[in-house]
This record gives structure tokens, C-alpha cells and sequence, in this order.
């Protein structure tokens, strides 16, 4: 069935009818940028480019790759009789920079056969490269504790886990931001032996870069950030080549401009030149992966003011009710003239979304005053999940054509909603960094994969047999059995004799368990089990995990997943010949604990419609939510701990407890990084690295983002929109967020003046 004609708006008009140069589209939530993008594209397509020529269109992620080409192929055949699948390219900046270098690898000194190393693997590299390097530095963490007295069990802790996660997180950014510098690391190296202060943070970083990159240059690879840093290096050594691109691609589209970094802006300048064809597309006010990406919404802003650019505002929105819309707007006004913190007003763009005008064929929903609510009531974390999970419950038999939501600020909180989820028996769909099913089969896997690993431990025999038994833990009687017989087999001091017993050492004989046949019997096919296990750990890895996974699952979905951890598991061991089992039971464990992507069980790879969910709530973290909308929302967590406005009181997820001076180290370490970078060598840098400074810089760069997401959060709602807040962790309380506090006072005030404006369902 054929799409109905596309009609544009006032805005959309002007945008087709681009007739070459720069042109800048600051376009609201739910304007129909990605639509007006797709319908320009076929345009130049048709009109403007030559049978050798392609309109190149750069845009975020995988799935907006495969959207786009989508529409503009319906364009095309549709509206304009030509054939799809020509004229065109659509690419991530990832797919754009391996174009490039891979069409001239020997110019940035790679082999034509060079590999990309994935994120998996070139995790593993920085993990290792991070792990030998607190080996050799053991009292690095020394300089950085907190004042306060800390028990040996504390300092024990933070040694043993968090100061490794924290190190790492810290020399992942330091390496891209470095890259996206185009900085070697003997080059910072150099630097540092000419600094006239000691860089702490930034010697670790630099000497974990050296050794990360030694690891991917044995693997005879590079990684996604080497890619794009070569790309541009090859468009900088070559004039030839890059004009040979620019003539290929005339015409430059770049969707998501508001997360352009610096060197996809520098690439994308290249390329098109002087005098070229480049219309940008984006939304200031929707940018909020600046904190940990080197995106930045200041380049878009700044393109936006260029006097040989067309600046074009898209404010039409039909997605969303107009009460909504005017809370949208409100958030943007308060913070720009009303914000606590006067940095923090930069925050936004002071552009209004505005209802669509009658006739338009994508109308607003009724407007619904009474279908906004924003709780005031002091929720626990639990209280908060309890009183959503019951509204929902009301809710959705009434509704079962309806789309609705549940937005959190992080993956933990949504973890923590799906499990409220299934115990109440609601349907749901996860977009979090790794699904509910994922974890628990790789958990149930990695458990008794441990327990092959370790043969003589009773405690990991225990928790395998407790993880057999998984399914009898909601009855109370079975789950009382299974803990009894855990804390036997926990006892049993030589695990052969109850696996491999001879005659004269039956552990099992010994229990005397004539009076429960049906105990001895469990322990018996236990036992059966476990033997067999242990006879199949001569098989590959994945043959290994398919044979578990027979026994351990019933579901076929379960089913799937194993095969797919199997095969993953598989690819890993092929990477790592010298890793056996207890290597690769840590990379499943990864899983389990969702430290880690897991590829394959991503929707942002394949897109997501939630229009195919109705019925269904769909979990996601508002950074996933971008792009997407439903009828009803929930945003939850709106307090001043994952909101945080910049004020003495307020806390910050990247300032460690155990760090003194609330230091945001990471952040530091990219400061020290840029006192390199800036610096003249032998001399002081431009602008010398004070202690402390980055770390403010980053409070108030968190607040303006958090400010944007909460904007994400409320313009995702079509009809109605929810918001609650918690009181987070009970030693250190949080309060409801400044902003929260902000609308809805001005709700408050704006119902109160409003006729007939009800009370939601909730």
C-alpha cells in the first residue's frame, strides 16, 4: 500500500527549496526533520546530481541509517518514478570514515587487509592495558582518597573494585578524547617530560594509551576512533583524493548536528569545501551525550550564526498535546532567564515548539490539561516503582491500543522497573543496554560454568545447584528444600566424593537419607547432571554452552539467547586461543552484570517502532527514548541527584565517595590532557592546569545536559505525561529536582487559572 503524499509545512517548504550553499535547520521535537530530510535527498537526487555523483547523508546511529535510506527510496519511487538504491548514500560517521580510509588505507599506513578491531574486543585491550598498569602502579589511587577515615574492608573494596572501574572509565575518555585531538601517545608522552607540574592523571592516561594502541597494533587493527581520526588525516595528505570525494558527493546532509563532534565537523568541512552544498539538521535543545561522548551542541550553535549560512527554524511540532508542548516550552524559558545557575541558562535555545496550524496532516492531539501531572509526593526508590507499576496495572486494560512508557535517567533504575514489572505480571519491552532475559540466561550459564571451572569448590557446586532449581524459588515450601540442600552440598568439604565416590568415601551414602527418598533422588540427578557437565568441558566453548543450555532451559526464547551467548562466546575464544574456561566465564559474567553491550541484542542496530508494542510498556532510559514517542509517558527520578542544578547541596554521579574533594577525576584527567594539548613545547601551556577547575566546568556541564534530557523526557509524550520523583539513597536523601520544582509550581498555577482541569488517572 502505497504512503500518502508527503505535504510540507511553511518551514519544510523553504528546507526543499534549497538551492545550494549551507544551509542550518534548528528543528523542535517531533517537527518531521528526519521526514523533510528524506524528501530533500530525493530531490537533489532527481534534480541535482549527475549519474556519477551521490547526495552523502551523515546522520547518528545504525538505525537511522536504515530509516532514512527506507525513506528516501519510498520518495523516489513513489513521488519522483525513479529507481531506489541509487543516487545516494547513508552513512554513520563510522561508516562514512571507513569509506574513506578504505579506499586508500595505504595513505594513513594501513594494509589494504586491515581489520577494525570491534568494541568488545578493544574493551578487553584497554582492560588489560588498565590492569597492568595498576600492577605496576599500586599506590597511584594514594594522592586521590578522601580525608576520611576508611576501614581496612572499605579501602580493601575500592582497591580491589572500584578503583579498577574507575581507572578505566577514566583512560577510555582520555584515548578518545586524545584521538579526537589527533594526539599520539608518544607525542603526550614527550609533553609530560617538558610540563613543569607533575600530571598524575594524565601520565596514566597517556602510558595506558601507549600500551592500548601496542595492543591494537598486534591485532593488526585499529579501532572506531582510530577510523575516523585516519579518515580526516587522509583528506588532510591528499587535496587530490578529497577533491576527488567532494566531487562524488556534491551535496553533504548531516541529521543529529547537535551531536557533532569536532572531528566529524572537520571531516564533513573537508569535504565539502569552500563553496559546497551542506545543510545541517538538528535540534540544540535535544543534545545530551556531551557528558560522555566528545559530542558537542556548540557546533551546530555556532554554524547556526556563520553569515554564509541559511539559519531555517522548524517549531511546527504534531506529535505531542498542546498541554504538554507548553510544559516543554516553560522548561525552556525558566531555564533561561530563571535558572539558579546562571551558566546553566545556556543550557537551551530559546526556541518555542508550536502546535501544528488546522488542516495540518499530522494535528496535535486534543489538548488535555487534566492528562499532565507532575506528583509532588515524597516517593521511596521502592514506593516510587510500586505506585507506577500500580497505575500502570489500572491503566492499561483500559487502554489496549495505546502506547505507553516508562522513562528512567539509568539503566540500573530500569532494571529495577522490569523486575517490578514481571512480578506483577505486566507485559514489557526493554530498551536498556542489555535485556532482563539476556542477563539472567547469561547469568544461569556463567554460574555453572564456575562451578565446571573450579571442580573442587562446594560453594560454587551450591549456588549451581540453586540455580538448577531456579524455577521452585517463588513456591516457599520447594525454595526452603533447595536452600537446605544448598547448604549441604555448601558443606560438603571434598566435592568427589559426593561427584566420583568410591566405596570407601560416599558422601551422599553418608547423609543417611532413607526417610526422603525425594531428597536423595534430587541429589542424585544433581549429581547425574553435574558429571556429565564436567565430561563435556573438553568441548569447544560454544558446543559446551549449547549442551548446558539443554538442560538449563525450556523457553525457546532462552534457547536463542544461549545459541547466541555460544556463538559470541565462540568469536571470543577464537580472538583468545591461550583463554580457557575461567577467562571466558568472566566474559559471560560481563554480561550478566550488563557492564557491557551485548551485541546482537540491541534494537538500536535494527530500529525500534512503538507502535508495534501496543499493550505492552516499554522500559527505556531517556537517552534511548530520543527519537521515539508514545501516548503516555512516565518520567521517573526527577530529583536532584540525576538532575542536578549546580547548587552546594546537590550531588554528581561522576564525583566518587572515596575521592577527596569531590573530585570528578575523569574529567581532570581530560583537563590535564588539554593543558598538553595547548601548551607550546618546553613551555607552560596556554592555559595551565588548576586542580579542581574541570571538575566545576563538569557540574555545570552535566547540569545543562540533564536540563536537555528532562526536555527529551517531556517531549516524548503524545497525550499524557507523568512525573515523579524519589528520595534516592536513605543515608544521603535527595530532593526533588530544582526544575521539577519549577514546573510544577507554574502547573500548579497555570491548572488553578484553567476551567475543568481534572485530576489524571495515576
Amino acid at each position: 500500500m502505497s504512503q500518502p503524499a508527503f505535504i510540507p509545512r511553511l518551514a519544510q517548504k523553504e528546507i526543499l527549496s534549497y538551492a545550494g550553499g549551507k544551509m542550518g535547520v534548528s528543528a523542535v521535537p517531533g517537527s518531521g526533520k528526519t521526514h523533510v530530510l528524506s524528501a530533500l535527498a530525493a530531490l537533489l537526487v532527481d534534480e541535482a546530481i549527475d549519474d556519477d555523483q551521490e547526495v552523502l547523508i551523515v546522520t547518528l546511529v545504525n538505525s537511522a541509517v536504515g530509516n532514512f535510506a527506507s525513506r528516501i527510496a519510498t520518495f523516489l519511487k513513489q513521488e519522483r518514478g525513479l529507481l531506489p538504491r541509487f543516487g545516494y548514500r547513508v552513512r554513520t560517521l563510522h561508516g562514512l570514515a571507513h569509506d574513506i580510509v578504505r579506499e586508500r588505507p595505504g595513505l594513513v599506513g594501513l594494509a589494504d587487509d586491515f581489520q577494525i578491531v570491534d568494541e568488545r574486543e578493544a574493551r578487553q585491550i584497554l582492560e588489560d592495558a588498565v590492569t597492568a598498569w595498576l600492577h605496576t602502579h599500586p599506590d597511584a589511587l594514594s594522592g586521590f582518597l578522601t580525608a576520611d577515615e576508611l576501614s581496612e574492608r572499605a579501602l580493601r573494596r575500592i582497591r580491589d573494585r572500584d578503583w579498577p572501574e574507575l581507572a578505566i572509565e577514566i583512560a577510555a575518555a582520555f584515548i578518545k578524547r586524545a584521538k579526537d585531538l589527533q594526539l599520539a601517545p608518544e607525542f603526550l608522552l614527550a609533553r609530560l617530560q617538558d610540563y613543569p607540574h607533575d600530571l598524575p592523571l594524565a601520565r596514566m592516561g597517556a602510558e595506558v594509551y601507549l600500551d592500548y594502541q601496542r595492543g591494537l597494533a598486534y591485532r593488526g587493527g585499529v579501532d572506531f576512533d582510530d577510523l575516523i581520526r585516519l579518515a580526516l588525516r587522509a583528506l588532510e595528505l591528499d587535496p587530490d583524493f578529497c577533491a576527488r570525494l567532494r566531487e562524488r558527493w556534491p551535496y553533504i546532509l548531516e541529521d543529529e548536528a547537535q551531536d557533532s563532534s569536532q572531528l566529524q565537523e572537520e571531516i564533513l568541512r573537508r569535504l565539502v569545501g569552500p563553496d559546497g552544498n551542506w545543510v545541517r539538521v538538528g535540534d540544540p535543545n535535544q543534545a545530551i551525550y556531551e557528558t560522555f561522548t566528545t559530542a558537542d551542541p556548540r557546533f551546530l550553535r555556532d554554524f547556526l550564526k556563520q553569515p554564509d549560512v541559511t539559519p531555517v527554524t522548524m517549531p511546527d511540532s504534531g506529535r505531542s498535546q498542546p498541554s504538554i508542548i507548553a510544559l516543554a516550552n516553560y522548561l525552556v524559558d525558566w531555564t533561561v532567564s530563571e535558572h539558579p545557575s546562571e551558566i546553566a541558562r545556556n543550557a537551551f535555545r530559546q526556541q518555542h515548539i508550536k502546535p501544528t496550524l488546522p488542516g495540518d496532516p499530522q494535528p496535535n492531539p486534543p489538548d488535555d490539561p487534566a492528562a499532565v501531572r507532575l506528583v509532588a509526593r515524597k516517593f521511596t526508590p521502592d514506593a516510587e516503582i510500586k505506585a507506577v507499576v500500580e497505575s500502570l496495572a489500572r491503566w492499561l486494560p483500559d487502554h489496549p491500543e495505546a502506547t505507553v512508557a516508562v522513562l528512567v535517567p539509568r539503566n540500573k533504575r530500569g532494571f529495577e522497573v522490569t523486575r517490578a514489572l514481571k512480578a506483577a505480571g505486566i507485559a514489557y519491552v526493554e530498551l536498556l543496554r542489555s535485556t532482563t532475559s539476556t542477563r539472567e540466561v547469561a547469568g544461569v550459564l556463567g554460574n555453572v560454568l564456575r562451578a565446571l571451572a573450579d571442580p573442587a569448590s562446594p560453594k560454587k557446586l551450591a549456588i549451581a545447584f540453586r540455580v538448577w532449581r531456579r524455577a521452585e524459588r517463588d513456591d516457599p515450601e520447594l525454595n526452603r528444600r533447595v536452600t537446605r540442600l544448598a547448604k549441604l552440598l555448601r558443606g560438603c568439604q571434598r566435592v568427589e566424593d559426593y561427584l566420583w565416590p568410591r566405596l570407601d568415601r560416599d558422601w551422599l551414602a553418608a547423609l543417611d537419607l532413607a526417610d526422603e527418598p525425594d531428597v536423595a533422588d534430587l541429589l542424585v540427578e544433581f549429581r547425574d547432571l553435574m558429571r556429565r557437565w564436567q565430561e563435556a568441558v573438553v568441548l569447544p566453548i560454544d558446543q559446551l554452552i549449547l549442551t548446558l543450555a539443554q538442560d538449563l532451559f525450556r523457553e525457546p526464547t532462552d534457547l536463542a539467547l544461549a545459541h547466541k551467548l555460544a556463538v559470541a562466546l565462540r568469536a571470543v575464544s577464537a580472538d583468545h586461543p591461550d583463554w580457557r574456561l575461567p577467562e571466558l566465564v568472566e566474559e559471560l559474567a560481563t554480561i550478566a552484570r550488563n557492564q557491557r553491550r551485548f551485541l546482537g541484542f540491541d534494537e538500536e542496530d535494527t530500529g525500534f517502532d512503538p507502535d508495534q508494542h501496543k499493550g505492552q510498556v516499554v522500559v527505556a532510559t531517556m537517552h534511548k527514548a530520543k527519537g521515539l514517542e508514545w501516548d503516555r509517558v512516565y518520567l521517573m527520578s526527577v530529583n536532584n541527584y540525576d538532575f542536578p542544578s549546580a547548587l552546594p547541596h546537590d550531588d554528581y554521579i561522576a564525583e566518587k565517595w572515596f575521592i577527596r574533594d569531590r573530585l570528578n577525576l575523569t574529567e581532570e584527567a581530560l583537563a590535564q590532557l588539554q593543558a598538553l594539548a595547548d601548551g607550546e613545547e618546553g613551555r607552560t601551556a596556554v592555559r595551565p592546569y588548576e586542580e579542581g577547575e574541570a571538575t566545576v566546568r563538569a557540574r555545570h556541564d552535566y547540569t545543562a545536559e540533564r536540563l536537555r534530557l528532562l526536555y527529551v523526557g517531556i517531549t516524548r509524550a503524545r497525550k499524557e505525561l507523568i512525573i515523579t520523583w524519589n528520595t534516592g539513597r536513605p543515608q544521603n536523601p535527595a530532593q526533588p529536582a530544582v526544575p521539577f520544582i519549577a514546573l510544577r509550581t507554574w502547573w500548579e498555577e497555570r491548572k488553578a487559572a484553567t476551567e475543568g482541569a481534572g485530576t489524571p488517572q495515576f
